[in-house]
């Protein structure tokens, strides 16, 4: 090995070992800061997707910059009332379908009761399960009262955060260069993942409702969101009806499930999943996320450590745009091109 090709490796390696220090700290103080960093990383988000209505107001209508950051405003509002209505009204059919699922509980417990009995198990004391079920509301209670007020409280941040972001926007001065490239790219990803997200979730609730499928809305809603989280999301979105499916599709009379029923909750709304996400989304999105599968799945493990479910939808935009930084330099732009799948050849 001549001495070029030392000192590059030499440097290599202090770099990569340099980057996992500053990942480790900073991954220390993305913990520490999430409940103020994720509506923040969620407002620039936001603020990117909506800019080009401020920017058309500023420079093609020539109005003020506050009447543009007034319209990119009412936009974000205009598009959560319009997801938010579907939402609402899948929480209040499940509401609705709970009580009905209680009383067909009652069935499930005898006859789970008699195959133990059949098994030569000891039976099942249904009196203390539903004592044991009656201690646990409070705290069921208690703990969705929490998540509706931290819900509540993080899209009070991320407005807020989004007043600034637009009021200190000036659409004059063009950004260039990598925040230009970041800003596009993020951009188109974020509208072409909504449009398919919601695309999505139709879909799956056209099928689970021409099946005859219970609390088909509210399927159609998971699906919706969880898109929003690659390769998992939409595995997790698939399954989900099956336990109502095989609640619902069984005779109690007769003892037997409707097998094709069941099977078709599962594989239809699951080739709409594949088809949409491996074929479709691809071709939209484009290279501007040239990530390889596997960086994907590390991306979503990392961020879902950190900051949850919101880590894991934040996952794809956040690490694409760590690579167009790496490879920006001559120093990490290998980095860049592994996260991309492409080894270095020397």
């Amino acid at each position: 090995m001549d001495e070029t090709t030392f000192n590059r490796e030499q440097n290599r390696l202090v770099v990569a070992s340099l980057m996992i220090l500053a990942l480790a700290a900073i991954a220390a103080m993305l913990i520490f800061t999430r409940s103020v960093m994720i509506p923040f990383v969620l407002a620039i988000f936001a603020a990117i997707v909506v800019s080009p209505v401020q920017d058309f107001l500023v420079l093609k209508c020539k109005c003020p910059r506050w009447l543009g950051a007034l319209a990119a405003l009412l936009v974000v509002f205009g598009g959560l009332f319009i997801l938010g209505i579907p939402v609402m009204a899948a929480v209040n059919t499940a509401v609705m379908q709970i009580s009905d699922y209680s009383e067909n509980s009652a069935w499930l417990l005898d006859r789970l009761d008699t195959r133990m009995e059949q098994w030569g198990l000891d039976q099942l004391d249904t009196d203390v399960i539903g004592r044991e079920f009656q201690a646990q509301l409070p705290s069921i209670a208690t703990h969705t009262l929490g998540t509706a007020t931290g819900l509540v409280s993080n899209v009070f941040l991320i407005l807020i955060f989004l007043v600034f972001l637009l009021s200190g926007r000036d659409s004059h001065n063009t950004s260039k260069g990598l925040y230009a490239e970041f800003e596009s790219t993020t951009r188109r990803y974020l509208a072409t993942k909504l449009v398919i997200s919601l695309v999505t979730g139709i879909l799956v609730w056209a099928i689970l409702a021409a099946l005859g499928m219970q609390m088909a809305i509210v399927f159609g809603a998971l699906a919706f969101l969880l898109n929003f989280i690659p390769s998992i999301g939409s595995v997790i979105a698939t399954f989900l009806p099956l336990p109502i499916a095989v609640s619902q599709f069984y005779d109690p009379e007769t003892q037997l499930y409707n097998y094709w029923m069941i099977a078709a909750v599962v594989v239809l709304p699951g080739a709409v999943q594949v088809i949409i996400g491996n074929v479709i989304e691809p071709k939209l999105i484009g290279r501007g996320m040239a990530l390889h599968p596997v960086a994907v799945l590390l991306a979503l493990s990392f961020w879902g450590l950190l900051w949850g479910v919101m880590g894991m939808v934040l996952a794809v935009p956040i690490t694409a745009t760590i690579r167009s930084v790496l490879i920006r330099f001559d120093t990490t732009r290998y980095l860049g091109d592994i996260m991309a799948g492409e080894l270095p050849s020397g």
